[in-house]
């Protein structure tokens, strides 16, 4: 795939919104762990590459377990997933796949069980960055460094 434009030098001030944020997110009182398990998600579900080497690095570096992020694809399975935070990843594949879920009421009513409302708030506008984030990094086809082509087997 070829890179396309750098959203970051083409419209710095309409990018700084999303940056502040992100940064807003970040400092909101969540867990960093929560944040990085949504981000992962969110990730997953749109296929973004690039996101996912940057938040499973992160993730990693900030001491998450590596089998949760292994896992995290088969949350609705595995008992690695505290309550709150499998009602975080219900909410992140409910709002994430929009068109198709319409927001169920029983994972608002779960989410609401394990949040407060004003965490409910972050919650969502988490999980509403993030898929921006992923927009932002397909459609401009954001490639990390990492990403290179696999080299064949010998």
């Amino acid at each position: 795939m070829s890179k396309r434009l750098n959203p970051y030098s083409t419209a710095p001030d309409t990018m700084k919104p999303m940056i502040a944020l992100e940064a807003s997110i970040k400092e909101s009182g969540l867990e960093h762990s929560l944040i990085h398990l949504v981000k992962m998600r969110a990730s997953q579900i749109n296929g973004c590459a690039y996101c996912l080497h940057v938040h499973s690095s992160d993730a990693i570096k900030e001491g998450e377990n590596p089998a949760r992020l292994f896992l995290l694809d088969a949350w609705h399975e595995s008992a690695l997933y505290t309550p709150r935070e499998r009602a975080a990843l219900a909410w992140t594949d409910a709002l994430t796949l929009i068109a198709q879920t319409h927001a169920p009421d029983e994972a608002y009513e779960d989410v609401l069980r394990h949040f407060s409302p004003e965490e409910t708030v972050k919650l969502t506008l988490l999980i509403g960055t993030i898929n921006t984030w992923n927009r932002i990094a397909i459609g401009f086809r954001t490639s990390h460094p990492n990403d290179r082509p696999a080299k064949a087997a010998a």
